[in-house]
């Protein structure tokens, strides 16, 4: 009787232990990032061993269900990975190190994706949690006030953010594409044509797959004193015939369309799937990290609509577009207060025609092109001043030889904006464009001065 009663109780011991399912590794420039899926949460502790570089990871009342295998294990800060039992009940994973890491982890609750996870965050010594000096919010400053304070004749700076990554893998569309694959593609093409164009220079948040936290790609693009910050994104939606490509800019008021909201949301999980150095936002953190980010909003916003607007009728020379204005939404990656921000939805992965486009290099480096040009377009017109854009504009370069120029009418454009933006007066443009009403149409052109 005590034996079976033993035999019970072993055997019920060993069946309430958490599984863990699986394990991953993700390695980004300055972090690595290894990943237990189990299917509940458990308590866990970790330790660091030297000479040789060592971390011990403990997790209690768990058991492996099958070898670890097949990690990314030839680059990064983990050399090899083993595992073994304690005391017949917790599981201890050794991972023998190249070097000397500060490690931090935390768990994860089940989210649409995922379960329960446990993270550990491996940092090079000295960068834990650290992205370098980042340029100061200047408040009541213009947009483009702190780039007089740099050379004459700088480059234009764009920072383009691939979204998702990692663990992340954002929408798994028709066929089984996933969106963070295709979007990394589109946004090193934008950034290879940004970098051969003049008076441009380009900056890629994530350069491979891994995991980005929605935070830390604006403040990427601040430490880069970025003129605009675009993130690349491809959509998804319940119905398989929604289609077309969208651009976004941040709405201080709410959303402006019931999509754009639901969109919103659906983006901004992705910190509850990746974790934002170990916590996952709550309505407290948004709420008051929201509130300085949104105080110095306001111009940098004029910039994002009209730049937008640019942008998305050059995509509408490639494919069908979902919305033919630039919609608003509360999107916690377009939060950078003093920096034009976009983001833009190349397409739906739940269409299956469109799908199949965007997986396609071809009808990716046409994407890039329009979004390039609608870039291009938009900072030849009003570029920032002492860039070398700005120096041609004024008549000392290519651009500009002419003392006018055209001007292509956008939506949302009227006489007295583009007067306003020329340095011009509306009886200037009327009489160098023969107007009789200051009655003007999309698409019209019309000579403006150069300077």
């Amino acid at each position: 009787m005590r034996i079976a009663l033993a035999v019970f109780l072993v055997t019920f011991h060993y069946f309430a232990l958490a599984d863990i399912q699986g394990v991953r590794l993700w390695h980004a420039p300055e972090s690595s990032r290894l990943v237990f899926d189990l299917d509940r949460g458990t308590d866990h502790k970790l330790f660091s061993l030297s000479s040789p570089n060592r971390l011990v990871i403990d997790i209690e009342d768990s058991r492996l269900l099958k070898a670890i295998e097949d990690l990314p294990t030839q680059t990064g800060p983990v050399k090899k990975v083993r595992s073994g039992m304690r005391n017949n009940k917790d599981l201890r994973i050794v991972l023998d190190l190249r070097e000397a890491v500060d490690p931090k982890s935390f768990q994860l609750k089940p989210n649409k994706n995922y379960g329960h996870r446990l993270v550990v965050d491996l940092y090079h010594k000295g960068k834990t949690k650290k992205l370098g000096k980042v340029k100061p919010i200047a408040i009541s400053k213009p947009v483009y006030q702190a780039s007089q304070s740099l050379k004459n004749q700088r480059d234009i700076i764009i920072v383009v953010d691939a979204g998702h990554g990692g663990e992340d893998p954002g929408t798994i569309g028709h066929g089984g594409v996933r969106e963070k694959k295709v979007v990394l593609a589109i946004a090193k093409k934008l950034e290879k044509l940004l970098k051969k164009e003049k008076g441009f220079k380009a900056q890629l948040v994530r350069t491979g797959d891994y995991y980005v936290g929605l935070r830390d790609r604006t403040k990427h693009a601040r430490k880069a004193n970025a003129d605009l910050f675009i993130s690349i994104h491809a959509d998804a939606f319940s119905s398989p015939k929604a289609s077309g490509g969208s651009v976004f800019a941040l709405s201080q008021k709410g959303a402006t369309s019931e999509a754009a909201r639901w969109l919103a949301d659906k983006e901004n999980a992705s910190d509850l799937i990746g974790g934002v150095g170990g916590v996952s936002l709550d309505d407290k953190e948004d709420l008051l990290a929201g509130v300085l980010l949104d105080l110095s909003m306001t111009a940098s916003l004029g910039v994002s609509l009209e730049l937008g607007q640019m942008v998305l009728s050059s995509m509408g020379g490639v494919g069908s577009l979902h919305k033919r204005r630039v919609e608003q939404a509360g999107f916690a990656v377009l939060k950078s207060p003093d920096i034009p921000s976009l983001l833009v939805e190349t397409g739906f992965l739940s269409n299956p025609k469109e799908a199949k486009k965007l997986k396609s290099p071809s009808y990716q480096a046409q994407m890039a092109k329009a979004i390039f040009k609608g870039i291009k377009r938009y900072f030849q017109q009003s570029p920032p001043v002492g860039t070398l854009l700005a120096s041609l504009k004024n008549g000392n370069g290519k651009f500009n030889g002419n003392r006018l120029r055209k001007y292509i009418i956008a939506p949302g454009d009227t006489l007295s904006v583009i007067a306003q933006k020329h340095a011009t007066s509306m009886a200037k443009l009327k009489s160098l464009n023969g107007l009789k009403s200051s009655t003007i149409r999309v698409g019209q052109i019309l000579k403006v001065p150069a300077s």
